[in-house]
């Protein structure tokens, strides 16, 4: 009994490695190439955004979360999810950040970031309902 067992385990084991190679097919190889479905014209983030230190990343995450809130925020105020409303040039969001929070500390970034979160989770479910009804989310 035990050495029928043995030999089905091993039948499974052989046909599964025989078989593995048609799920393995697709193309798993990552790329930093992004393509997007929705607005695929976007503008892409400023190169220094892009080439920040690891260490001062809170910056970047900052001007995200700037952007996020801010657009997200002009879609509910105008009722329109075009993409340059959706996805407008990043320079309001830069221009903000140089001029409010650029001398701020790490800490004081990182509690203005939390801020930008709150008002872009606070609109984003009047916003997506409008993305989701011109086809933009």
């Amino acid at each position: 009994m035990r050495q029928a067992r043995c030999t089905l385990v091993l039948a499974a084991l052989v046909l599964g490695l025989t078989t593995a190679p048609t799920f393995a097919e697709r193309n798993l190889v990552p790329t930093l190439e992004r393509r997007f479905t929705v607005c695929p014209d976007r503008p892409a983030e400023p190169v220094w955004m892009q080439e920040i230190p690891l260490r001062q990343a809170y910056q970047r995450v900052l001007v995200q979360d700037i952007y996020r809130a801010h657009n997200l925020e002009r879609i509910v105020e105008t009722g329109s999810c075009d993409c340059e409303t959706r996805f407008p040039s990043w320079d309001a969001a830069e221009a903000v950040f140089r001029e409010s929070y650029a001398s701020d500390e790490r800490w004081e970034m990182l509690e203005a970031s939390d801020a930008y979160n709150r008002r872009a989770n606070a609109a984003r479910t009047a916003g997506k309902a409008i993305c989701d009804a011109a086809g933009n989310w």
